[in-house]
């Protein structure tokens, strides 16, 4: 099955667009800082996903997706403190973090399993 048609990936990237929805948001100084953090952070998920998906080892495969998870928790932490800050309010990020919450179930799902098979 190609990348692409997982649900995996397609949350992921529904994630990304939640995050890009997100930062136009963000106080104009943060452009080079959290914004840019925080949108590189949201990209790698699907990238790393993808990247892994085609990868030729079970081992690069299992490598991927750990970066792609450690991504996600950036972007958890992120949003948090986005909210703290008062620069995103709450009720704009539930759908975000409802994602954040789907993609890290099925990706620690997923790297359990591979775990498995070794």
């Amino acid at each position: 099955m190609h990348y692409q048609r997982t649900v995996l990936w397609r949350k992921a990237m529904k994630l990304a667009l939640s995050v890009y929805k997100l930062v136009p948001g963000l106080p104009r100084e943060e452009v080079y800082g959290m914004r840019s953090q925080l949108t590189r952070a949201a990209i790698s998920i699907p990238a790393n996903i993808a990247e892994g998906w085609t990868g030729e080892s079970s081992a690069e495969k299992a490598h991927f997706l750990a970066i792609a998870h450690g991504s996600l928790s950036e972007v958890e932490t992120l949003l948090t403190l986005c909210e703290d800050l008062y620069w995103f309010p709450h009720d704009q990020t539930t759908g975000a973090r409802s994602l954040i919450e789907e993609t890290s179930r099925m990706l620690t799902s997923m790297r359990r399993r591979r775990r498995r098979e070794r």
